[in-house]
């Protein structure tokens, strides 16, 4: 094939071309492992979060399990009761046995999702 004159491009636009590829496809991989680094920071924040999120559903399943068992416990105790003040009797210290267990639980939740907001907040490397 013939060349026509005026057609070929000048060895140092040509030189220039290939260096800007070069120094293009540097900026491109540099981004690309930027973007990976923080594709992985969210994976990991992700993880940390499911697992905070697992533990606070498994111990929230764990006292609403106890809490049923509590209730049934209760109305055996309130089916074999004699006349109404040992009905009063029982009533009272089942609510102020609740009150407590509900106030303990509500602090186990709490240390639970602080320490799992903590886990999923946390930079990761």
């Amino acid at each position: 094939m013939t060349k026509m004159p005026g057609t070929e491009i000048p060895e140092q636009m040509r030189e220039m071309a290939e260096k800007s590829v070069v120094e293009a496809k540097k900026a491109f991989d540099g981004m690309m492992q930027a973007t990976q680094k923080t594709v992985s920071a969210m994976e990991g924040s992700a993880s940390a979060a499911q697992a905070g999120s697992k533990d606070i559903n498994t111990k929230a399943i764990a006292f609403a399990e106890a809490n049923v068992a509590s209730v049934f416990s209760f109305l055996e105790k309130m089916a074999k009761a004699k006349d109404v003040q040992a009905i009063v009797a029982l009533q009272t210290e089942y609510a102020q046995t609740q009150m407590k267990t509900l106030a303990e639980q509500g602090k186990a939740l709490g240390e639970v999702a602080t320490k799992a907001m903590a886990e999923a907040t946390k930079p990761r490397a």
